[in-house]
């Protein structure tokens, strides 16, 4: 799971990273003179002498933090939601015969869990990793600001330390967990639930099997797009319908996840960009409020939901391939 994780978050990151670094510049026009527009962001970064470096700026601490950042999120996410599983049992055993296989193909190899285990595993796991990837966020936002010249990931963080200390390398951690632990609790939430929905649509009508037989994964998927049973007696979808489905669940569990937690990503930036100014989350989003309005807590909303549904969904979508992969070999064993 952390190797998966790591693969997932790496790909995702360096990819996207433009669209990262736009997101932030359009957060930061409250702490400079000229409002910032996406256009007139894109045609000075494409303007400067090496339009390619100035729209990866920031790749490295971007790949640290989300490759990293991922590989923990997830390995501790399914630590937590094995021990969920735990809790409520969903096969049939002699002492519990009401919790009989769901008959409906699954796209996934994860554990099922109810809606409020699905939240609050999410939640705690992303705060989590949140904190401990704290500093690497820091680097990240400062490299991709136009406000700060840095010339190297080791100068900056010596910067930092010697203008801030130890405390600045966790500005706006506060706003960073009110922003990730609910985007990656409701994220889960929607995602098994989109993945639950679509999972029924997909197989309803078709042919499974009722026993496990390991099938190979270059082999021709039988009709509807069932494999065969997974270990857990359940149905499970083919390689190429799990991924269209884990792909399409990401991209709408994140959009609906950014747009309801943007506000706390806007005032985030502002802290870690200005933490003189700008003092605590309170104080931002009421001085961001009371200075520029609320279009000012949605700026970058656009950009932000754009990529969080690419990047989540391309993360959860490769992660969970890479585990159906892993337990397939690992299961033919």
């Amino acid at each position: 799971h952390f190797l998966a994780g790591l693969s997932s978050g790496l790909t995702s990151a360096v990819l996207l990273q433009p669209a990262d670094l736009l997101k932030t510049r359009l957060q930061q026009h409250g702490t400079v003179t000229t409002h910032l527009t996406l256009r007139g962001t894109i045609h000075s970064l494409l303007s400067s002498p090496h339009p390619i470096k100035a729209l990866w700026r920031g790749t490295l601490p971007s790949a640290l933090r989300t490759g990293f950042g991922s590989a923990l999120y997830f390995s501790t996410l399914n630590a937590l939601r094995h021990h969920a599983a735990l809790l409520r049992p969903t096969s049939p055993t002699p002492s519990n015969p009401t919790h009989p296989p769901n008959p409906t193909a699954t796209s996934s190899s994860l554990p099922k869990l109810s809606a409020l285990a699905n939240l609050t595993t999410g939640g705690l796991a992303r705060a989590f990793a949140g904190l401990v990837t704290m500093p690497i966020t820091v680097l990240k936002v400062r490299f991709e600001s136009s406000l700060y010249t840095y010339p190297s990931l080791p100068s900056a963080f010596m910067t930092i330390l010697r203008a801030e200390g130890p405390r600045g390398f966790f500005a706006g951690f506060g706003a960073t967990a009110v922003r990730d632990a609910p985007f990656a609790g409701l994220y889960v939430l929607f995602y098994e639930l989109s993945k639950r929905e679509l999972s029924a649509v997909f197989s309803r009508g078709t042919t499974h099997t009722t026993h496990h037989v390991p099938v190979p994964l270059d082999a021709p998927s039988p009709p509807g797009g069932v494999q065969n049973v997974n270990a857990n007696g359940n149905p499970e979808l083919s390689p190429k319908a799990a991924a269209g489905i884990n792909f399409t669940s990401g991209v709408a569990a994140a959009g609906l996840a950014t747009l309801l937690t943007n506000p706390f990503d806007a005032i985030k930036t502002r802290l870690q960009l200005m933490p003189q100014r700008y003092g605590n989350t309170v104080q931002a989003a009421r001085m961001m409020l009371r200075e520029e309005g609320l279009r000012s807590v949605f700026d970058g909303l656009g950009l932000r939901m754009a990529r969080k549904a690419v990047s989540s969904a391309l993360a959860w979508m490769l992660y969970e391939e890479l585990i159906r992969r892993a337990e397939g070999r690992l299961g033919g064993v």
